[in-house]
């Protein structure tokens, strides 16, 4: 009896090994499916299949289903920015033209003897032109960075020729305000995309120069570990504490130049260009006392 009964749990154990064996492989067969469905997920070559609830189980083919869900998505984005791709590329190519011509048309028309009321209401004309103009190249340039249509091109260099150009294209512009605009020199390299760090940087300095009704404006650059920090100070009109994180905004302005000529896309696509460089943007300011606005570049 003794021996049946050691018989029969000798059975039972096996039986159970066997079990416990065949889990094991089926689980281990599962996981590699699901392992094979993120690789194709991942690559772009998912494609889903007929399975065999008896072989496999449930949740394989509930992440096959999310899977080719997840795929078709992927596809729809691509296509969806193809699309828009072709619709800058049109309002871009479609509105360069007209826009050009009312520019010309109104340079003309100002070089006129013109009585004083017409000559005011060609002056504005011209500055709505130039309005329309920088808002839809702003809008295209924004929306080809959002799309990833347009990339950055970052490399390593050293950023005094670039801030010594943007600095001598706007003395001039200064000057006219009667301000002070001054650039110390460095020696210190950052990774950056130049072309694009000079646009985020000159809208940052048109604003310092617009919103500036006098005295001085500096830019300089100071290093860190990882960063190095371009600080653009003004001692213009300043900003509020409760609108400093209000002015990356899209189409923000401010109440207190609501006055002035603006669109409010400058600084947002400002922080858009610094961010898609691995870098960011601060601002420190006092209401009626200037500003500094602090760009950091990834060294």
């Amino acid at each position: 009896m003794n021996e049946i009964g050691w018989f029969f749990g000798l059975l039972c154990f096996l039986v159970a090994a066997i079990v416990v064996l065949r889990n094991q492989i089926k689980t281990r067969k599962t996981i590699k499916k699901i392992e094979q469905m993120l690789d194709a997920a991942n690559n772009g070559t998912f494609k889903e299949t007929i399975f065999d609830e008896s072989e496999l189980s449930a949740l394989e083919t509930r992440f096959a289903h999310y899977f080719s869900s997840a795929t078709l998505s992927a596809q729809n984005v691509v296509q969806e920015k193809n699309r828009i791709q072709t619709l800058i590329s049109d309002i871009s190519h479609q509105t360069k033209t007209p826009i050009a011509n009312l520019l010309l048309y109104n340079e003309l028309l100002l070089e006129e003897d013109l009585s004083d009321s017409a000559k005011s209401y060609a002056n504005a004309l011209y500055q709505q032109s130039e309005k329309l103009r920088f808002l839809i190249d702003s809008l295209v340039k924004l929306s080809r960075l959002e799309n990833g249509i347009l990339t950055l091109s970052v490399q390593r260099g050293p950023l005094q020729p670039m801030l010594k150009n943007i600095t001598e294209q706007h003395t001039a512009k200064a000057n006219e305000k009667g301000l002070s605009l001054s650039l110390y020199d460095t020696n210190l390299s950052a990774t950056f995309d130049s072309k694009w760090t000079s646009e985020a940087l000159v809208n940052i300095l048109d604003n310092a120069i617009k919103y500036t009704p006098h005295g001085s404006i500096t830019i300089s650059v100071t290093s860190y570990e990882r960063f190095v920090r371009i600080d653009i100070k003004d001692s213009g009109i300043g900003i509020s504490e409760q609108e400093q994180a209000q002015i990356f905004s899209r189409f923000y302005r401010s109440k207190d130049v609501s006055d002035q000529e603006g669109v409010g896309i400058g600084l947002y696509l400002t922080r858009q260009i610094i961010s898609g460089e691995g870098g960011y943007i601060k601002v420190k300011s006092t209401h009626g006392q200037g500003s500094t606005l602090s760009v950091f570049l990834p060294k």
